[in-house]
């Protein structure tokens, strides 16, 4: 009875999953890769089954991502950082995530925090509301737009239970109380989640920059040079006399490790602005600061 009841919960899941990437038309290549992370996503979803009925509350989720946030903060910092700019730039930060955090569904304390480390390519979030993003992801970035749609993105790993339910799954897993999550690695939280769960951040990331006023091609032109760095990494690979830094390889290595690739994300938002006819909101806001990254 058992195996037939989690065969029957794969087989919902995968028609689910069929069925949303039917409706949104997202391209993919075909092949077994592609196979074996739908397989992957599938099984992914299906252990998130029991946890969308036993959430976490809203207090337990705010305690535990304040509990990790403090445990977290000073091994993420360069020894390098300059104390006063960190300062001038996490204030920035915290500006632009509270006025793109303001149209999330769920009313948490959210707080955004910058990182001074050039080698961190990355942004994550913790269960509860708190966001963080990396020096060397933000040296890329040119407009305050594309800044709103990784913030938003990260937002939404939070307002749709993804952080929370990995914190559950991880705690099960690992058989770890909840009162003892401080145990647990920052590194589960930089991994990425699923597939869809990374595509429907975007699409509600974007949402949420665009109602705060922000351009959606932000997130595009973001995307686009991520692809840009892709497409060089790998031509450079072969070639010693050519390679790309230290710090750009840190950069994309972590950012592909735990996102889809940008071509798939770029043609996501792009349907999105044309559903939703924001082709006239093309027009983005400079970036209040200036990041040297050694590319």
């Amino acid at each position: 009875m058992k195996h037939w009841l989690i065969f029957s919960v794969l087989l919902a899941t995968g028609v689910g999953a069929l069925s949303w990437s039917e409706w949104n038309k997202v391209a993919a290549p075909v092949g077994p890769a592609s196979l074996l992370n739908f397989v992957a996503d599938v099984q992914r979803e299906a252990s998130r089954v029991p946890f969308r009925l036993t959430r976490l509350s809203d207090a337990e989720e705010i305690s535990i991502g304040d509990q990790l946030a403090q445990h977290y903060v000073a091994g993420l910092i360069s020894s390098q950082a300059n104390p006063e700019e960190t300062r001038r730039i996490d204030a920035y930060v915290e500006k632009i995530g509270g006025r793109v955090a303001s149209g999330a569904k769920r009313m948490l304390p959210y707080k955004f925090h910058y990182i001074p480390n050039p080698y961190f390519g990355n942004a994550f979030a913790l269960p509860g509301g708190h966001v963080f993003i990396g020096q060397g992801l933000l040296a890329l970035m040119t407009s305050e737009d594309q800044l709103a749609a990784v913030l938003g993105h990260e937002i939404e790993h939070i307002d749709l239970y993804h952080c929370g339910e990995r914190v559950q799954v991880e705690a099960r897993t690992r058989q770890i109380p909840l009162g003892s999550l401080i145990a647990l690695p920052v590194t589960i939280f930089q991994a990425g989640y699923s597939k869809n769960q990374e595509l429907e951040a975007d699409r509600e990331g974007t949402w949420l920059a665009v109602e705060a006023g922000y351009s959606p091609f932000g997130a595009v032109h973001l995307f686009e040079k991520l692809e840009q760095m892709r497409r060089e990494y790998v031509e450079r690979a072969g070639n010693p006399s050519q390679e790309l830094s230290q710090v750009a390889i840190e950069i994309l290595v972590g950012y592909f490790r735990s996102h889809p690739l940008p071509a798939e994300r770029i043609q996501q938002v792009q349907a999105m602005i044309i559903k939703h006819k924001w082709q006239n909101r093309s027009a983005e806001r400079p970036l209040e600061l200036t990041l040297s990254m050694p590319i």
